[in-house]
């Protein structure tokens, strides 16, 4: 049996991490189907907040929702070649490299929750509305924000640490 340090150990805890994440993103899509698909919304704070229901056949922001179906395998394509890209770059990670591991497992498990719509239902289930007056943002999922929080932290990781892990990595060569 193996020991709790090879199953949490790098690089698995973070695919734990992705998995966990395509578990709440399918948890919170089956609720929101449940509530809101033939229901009222749910306003969380009214003017800003709600909680909706929603079906993107496309890509992020709709692209291409209205392409005639066969968007739903290019996507669904796209997001596995990812997927399988992602998996194999957070697996040749050094394990002192905790954010930006985390962020391609929160990428990862976002590009799996919407990829396991995608597959089963030809569309991804939005649910969370964020709006003003009349201004709207896309309706988007737990798996969306896995993904941009990750992206984001990827951007961090780039703009502010890249230079300083070069600096290191020319230090050590020099030794």
């Amino acid at each position: 049996m193996p020991n709790a340090n090879f199953l949490l150990g790098h690089p698995w805890r973070w695919y734990w991490l992705a998995l966990a994440l395509v578990v709440l993103d399918v948890a919170t899509k089956v609720w929101a189907v449940d509530r809101f698909m033939q229901g009222p919304v749910l306003h969380i704070v009214p003017g800003l907040l709600q909680f909706t229901y929603a079906e993107n056949y496309g890509a992020a922001f709709s692209f291409l929702a209205d392409a005639g179906g066969w968007q739903r395998w290019f996507f669904g394509a796209i997001a596995l070649g990812f997927s399988i890209v992602v998996c194999i770059w957070l697996w040749r990670l050094p394990a002192v490299k905790r954010w930006e591991s985390c962020a391609l497992a929160l990428i990862l498990g976002g590009a799996l929750g919407n990829l396991w719509d995608r597959i089963l239902l030809g569309y991804v289930r939005d649910f969370i509305s964020v709006y003003y007056g009349n201004w709207h943002f896309p309706v988007f999922n737990v798996a969306d924000m896995g993904i941009s929080i990750g992206a984001a932290m990827l951007v961090i990781e780039l703009v502010f640490f890249a230079e300083k892990d070069r600096g290191k990595a020319k230090n050590n060569a020099e030794v």
